[in-house]
């Protein structure tokens, strides 16, 4: 039994015949009449009487009508669904991204994206380092990727979308330390407690470079949770090193953020897989290349 066979037989039921129903089809009448007979022999039972030129449901095929009308709309319903999602107006985008990126510029690429398709629901995935994000996207955990590196984005598992790059910053308490300044020396860092994430991290990578350069320092705390970020920095617990993505929030919190000088600066990239994408992931890409986000060089 296939679909094409119900949707005859449907159209027989409601023509009231097999000549109308295949004036209505486009189909030749032995051609309808065949698929029918197919039909039966697959349900094991005649469907209609055939009697003269008039055909009268069987008890069988009074019995399908329900069912097989039940049928098609499915069918219709996944047909609209599917084109909904190719068109664009339906369907769901998994993105990995890092913590610092999906602050910004995931947040300005998925306003620009959004706007465009409202009906695609982004589905934000974290990542704690850009090994995680390309693993993700290398075994179809999601379609998307946002990572930062210091080194080359990668190009041999993934295809990757430079997307700018931002700079280290490092964020202070009101009336801490360097309360009258708009920027710090690197090596002014030493002696300070600092909040830091863990290993494998771009805002770790950077302190502990700091460290092998010779200046000294103190971790109060380490996250997992960049949410706690600026609660502790607030509540005095120590400084944090972070891109430049956290300024607009941080300062809205009420914390300073300062230029660390020589300027070092993270890679920031878009990564997919290299062939299947879907519309959604295609048409996401193209807008976040077009507006990659503040913070972004």
């Amino acid at each position: 039994m296939d679909i094409r066979q119900l949707e005859y037989f449907l159209a027989i039921v409601d023509h009231g015949g097999f000549n109308r129903a295949a004036s209505a089809l486009y189909v030749s009448q032995p051609a309808l009449s065949q698929t029918i007979r197919g039909l039966e022999r697959d349900l094991g039972g005649e469907l209609f009487h055939r009697i003269g030129r008039r055909a009268v449901l069987t008890e069988a095929g009074e019995a399908l009508i329900e069912p097989a009308r039940a049928a098609v709309r499915s069918l219709e319903t996944a047909r609209a669904s599917v084109a909904a999602v190719h068109e664009l107006r339906a369907g769901r985008l998994d993105i990995a991204a890092m913590p610092s990126q999906a602050v910004e510029p995931l947040t300005t690429m998925i306003r620009g994206f959004s706007a465009r398709y409202p009906g695609v629901c982004v589905v934000i995935k974290a990542a704690f380092t850009s090994r995680d994000v390309v693993d993700m996207v290398r075994t179809g955990a999601v379609e998307l990727g946002l990572l930062a590196t210091s080194g080359p984005l990668p190009d041999k598992e993934v295809a990757s979308y430079p997307v700018g790059e931002q700079r280290f910053v490092l964020v202070t308490p009101p009336g801490g330390a360097f309360a009258d300044r708009r920027s710090v020396r690197c090596e002014e860092i030493a002696g300070q407690r600092l909040i830091v994430g863990q290993p494998g991290t771009g805002m770790r990578g950077y302190v502990e470079g700091l460290r092998e350069r010779g200046i000294a320092f103190t971790i109060a705390a380490e996250t997992e949770h960049r949410v706690a970020l600026l609660p502790l920095v607030l509540a005095g617990v120590g400084l944090a090193v972070v891109t430049e993505s956290w300024r607009a929030m941080a300062e809205r919190a009420g914390a300073r953020v300062l230029i660390i000088e020589p300027e070092t600066t993270l890679a920031i990239g878009l990564i997919s897989r290299r062939t299947g994408l879907s519309p959604a992931a295609r048409a996401f890409v193209t807008t976040a290349l077009a507006d990659p986000g503040p913070g972004n060089r």
